[in-house]
């Protein structure tokens, strides 16, 4: 049976993460447990954006990743997105990920960017299935990182 780890926030020099929700699997969904942070300005409530890390792989862990995150537009610029990845490595290692997958549209250049200052690999850029409740939105493709951990 899936444990979540016991963690309210993580604080770090810039930002830090605060716990918004621990979501249980969905089998029936194929949705992974996951933890949803806020990114918030050290020391403070005001948030920046919002990360989630899915715990676990299976197939939908490679159309929509184990981490998803945004920044909002008046805090771009300052990797805040890259920063709070590096932030849950531990959780991550903790949960015995050795790697996680990160997914982002081939167009969302800021996405990609973060990525690449994470010095993840890119493994491809592929099209959708059709049946992804993704491809239901509107997207029809992603490109599908690697993060090494170590």
């Amino acid at each position: 049976m899936f444990e979540f780890i016991n963690i309210s926030k993580i604080e770090g020099e810039e930002i830090d993460l605060i716990l918004l929700e621990k979501r249980e699997a969905v089998p029936q969904k194929a949705y992974l447990p996951c933890y949803v942070f806020d990114i918030c300005l050290h020391g403070t409530k005001t948030k920046a954006g919002i990360i989630s890390f899915r715990v676990g792989f299976n197939q939908n862990i490679k159309y929509g990743g184990n981490i998803r995150y945004g920044v909002f537009e008046d805090y771009r610029g300052h990797h805040y997105a890259a920063k709070a990845c590096i932030m849950l490595k531990d959780i991550a290692r903790k949960h015995n990920h050795e790697y996680l997958i990160i997914t982002c549209d081939p167009y969302n250049i800021p996405s990609r960017k973060t990525c690449e200052y994470l010095d993840a690999e890119l493994l491809e850029i592929f099209d959708l299935p059709e049946w992804t409740e993704m491809y239901q939105m509107g997207k029809r493709s992603k490109c599908r990182y690697r993060w090494d951990l170590s």
